[in-house]
Parts: C-alpha cells; sequence; structure tokens
C-alpha cells in the first residue's frame, strides 16, 4: 500500500512516472538511504542488484497503475466536448470545434453515435453518424445526410428536369480532424485556444435530382478543409470558438460542389464562429453563425433567375442539455435563409428547429 501511495505521488502518467522512479534511482541520496533499507528475502543481495529490483518493482506498479488509469470511466467535463455537427464532427451544431469528440481523455479512447432532425417551413434532413476519439488527440467521424428534398418537384414546371416525386438527396459524410495545439480544459486559465485541423470527405447521390446538379454544372464529391480554435474560459462558464473553412460546397455539399460560368467555381475561405455560456455542469446556451459561399447566385441571375439560385448563411440559437456523461440533447432554433433553388419556394426563408441526441463513452 505505501508503494502504492508512493507511486501515485509521482503522478498519473506511467511514462511520467517510470521516467521519475529512473531519475530517482540514480540520485545519490537515494543509493545511501537504500543502502540501509531491508529488502526482505532481498536483503542478501549487493546494492546494485536490489536498487535494480526495487526499480523494476516500482516499475510494474506504475504500468499497473497506467492501465488502471486507460480504462477508467474518467471522462471530459460535461458539454466541454461539444456535441455533434451535422457533418459528424464533435462541436456545435452546424460548425466544428478544436476538441475531439467522446468522451475520451489523453491515453483513453472512446466514441460517440447520434441522430439529428431539423425541419423548415419546406425541407427536412435527418442526419446520424458516429466518431471516435483517439487518445484526445485525434477523431474519426462518420455522418449521413438525408435530405427530403420533395418541394423541388416543382422544378419541372422550369425545365423537363425529370424529378420524381417524394425526392431524397443523400450525402455521405467521412471526417478526420487532429488536434495541433493547446488544450481547452487544462489551457483554460491562458489565452491559449485549443487548435484543431481537419477534413471532410462528402459524396452525394441526388437521385432524379442528378439532372438539375448538371444544368448547375456542379460535382457531386468534394472536401471540405478547416482549422479550428476552441477557447473555454472554465471559471467564467463560457466557451468560444473561430473556424475557418474551404470549401466550394453548394449548401453544405447537398446541391454538389462548385459552379459551371458564370458561377463560382473556385474555393472559398469562409469563416464559423460560435459561443456558448455553461448556465450549469449539465446545461448550456449559445449561438452559431456559418458563412457560405454562394457559389452559384451569378448562374442563377445569368439564367433569368434572379436570385434564385443565392445561399444564405446559416445561424442557430441553441440550448444543450446533459443528463449525465453519457447523453446530451441539443434543441436549436435554426434560420438557414433561402435554400437553393430558390424559385420552388417563391425566395422563401428557411426557418424552423434543429434537435439532435447525442451518446457518448
Amino acid at each position: 500500500m505505501h508503494a502504492v501511495r508512493s507511486i501515485t505521488r509521482l503522478g498519473t502518467n506511467p511514462r511520467t512516472v517510470v521516467k521519475k522512479i529512473r531519475a530517482i534511482s540514480k540520485k545519490p541520496e537515494s543509493r545511501r538511504r537504500f543502502a540501509a533499507y531491508p529488502l526482505g528475502p532481498f536483503e542478501f543481495l549487493p546494492l546494485e542488484l536490489r536498487m535494480k529490483k526495487l526499480t523494476t518493482a516500482l516499475m510494474i506498479g506504475a504500468a499497473g497503475l497506467g492501465c488502471t488509469q486507460a480504462l477508467a470511466d474518467t471522462g471530459k467535463l460535461l458539454l466541454t466536448g461539444g456535441v455533434s455537427t451535422i457533418d459528424g464532427a464533435a462541436g456545435g451544431g452546424l460548425t466544428p470545434w478544436a476538441v475531439i469528440g467522446s468522451n475520451a481523455t489523453a491515453g483513453e479512447m472512446g466514441a460517440s453515435a447520434f441522430a439529428t432532425r431539423t425541419s423548415t417551413q419546406d425541407y427536412a434532413l435527418n442526419v446520424v453518424g458516429a466518431a471516435v476519439g483517439l487518445y484526445d488527440r485525434v477523431e474519426l467521424s462518420l455522418a449521413r445526410q438525408d435530405f427530403d428534398a420533395s418541394p423541388a418537384i416543382a422544378l419541372n414546371g422550369v425545365a423537363p428536369f425529370g424529378i420524381t416525386p417524394g425526392q431524397h438527396i443523400t450525402m455521405d459524410v467521412v471526417g478526420v480532424k487532429v488536434k495541433v495545439a493547446g488544450d481547452a480544459v487544462l489551457d483554460s486559465d491562458s489565452l491559449m485556444p485549443q487548435i484543431a485541423l481537419g477534413l471532410e470527405i462528402k459524396s452525394v447521390s441526388p437521385g432524379s435530382m442528378a439532372s438539375v446538379l448538371n444544368f448547375l454544372g456542379t460535382k457531386t464529391n468534394g472536401t471540405d478543409f478547416y482549422v479550428s480554435a476552441t477557447k473555454l474560459f472554465l471559471a467564467q462558464g463560457i466557451l468560444v470558438n473561430a473556424t475557418l473553412r474551404n470549401t466550394n460546397a453548394n449548401q453544405n455539399g447537398l446541391l454538389g460542389f462548385g459552379s459551371a460560368a458564370p458561377g463560382k467555381d473556385s474555393r472559398s475561405w469562409v469563416p464559423e464562429v460560435s459561443a456558448a455560456y455553461l448556465l450549469s455542469k449539465n446545461w448550456a446556451i449559445g449561438a452559431e453563425y456559418r458563412v457560405k459561399p454562394n457559389n452559384l447566385q451569378d448562374l442563377g441571375r445569368a439564367a433569368g433567375l434572379g436570385d434564385g439560385l443565392a445561399e444564405d448563411d446559416w445561424k442557430d440559437l441553441f440550448v444543450a442539455w446533459a443528463p449525465s456523461k453519457h447523453a446530451s440533447v441539443t434543441l436549436a432554433y435554426a434560420d438557414l435563409g433561402r435554400i437553393a433553388p430558390g424559385v420552388v419556394t417563391n425566395g422563401r426563408k428557411q426557418t424552423g428547429y434543429y434537435l439532435s441526441a447525442q451518446l457518448a463513452f
């Protein structure tokens, strides 16, 4: 028991403990004290061998301590790991944060799964996905989006697109995020944010909407790159995040990527910001704003559609509840602006609710 207490005083990271044990064993004062210390059945051994035996025993204890730590269900502070975005990465609902998803901390592996429903006046989006967090350093995520594009059948009155009733657009998103600097919790008493780099590989299956994407000159595959910086002021209960995304996606990719001329086919750097206030350890409120590249507007004007292909920025106001460290629920008011093609909805802005549930381990 005394040995275990001695080891735990050296720290909880097994590698650090082993290094400290080796350093202590080499100090002259440690050798003098140890020479006069009986070691049961090993007392008759030479000093060097006795030192080696005890050092080995302590390192075995440190390894055991490390195993206990790796399997411990410690987890992160509630809500500081974010929830799941519609693209699967950890963050807010609309934009990724620099945090790594799941409850895993350094030296641990974890996983999360989520389901999200967004509904506006004319459209609906269902998303399911999962993420794996590795050692609070790397996040791998997967999401499938199912967009109810039923109103788009009205486009058949504009041109013979052949859109079938009840058409849905699906998109698969594979994400990778790597923390490169800082720690949102451990650095909460400094100005250093947690910084992460990420990418999202997207593939769209438009169904009978393929003819519309061909008319727009958009591609069905694309990749977003982003850098996020997340700063947690723990004492004040405030979290802020800034993300800079490089993309050529239309409506997050659901209307393909890029555009035919005179639309914008090149990539753009667009900002995204989030802020959250922790009301308590279980509740948080916040807001998000996500700038969109608006690639198709000039194409729509050239085609005589006015601003019918314009894409507005996204924003939301949310409240998140975590009844336990394994579950969270997020409810938001979402304002998605005009969703192209606006000729279907007469340019009406799309506002509605966003509801998401997540399990994390």
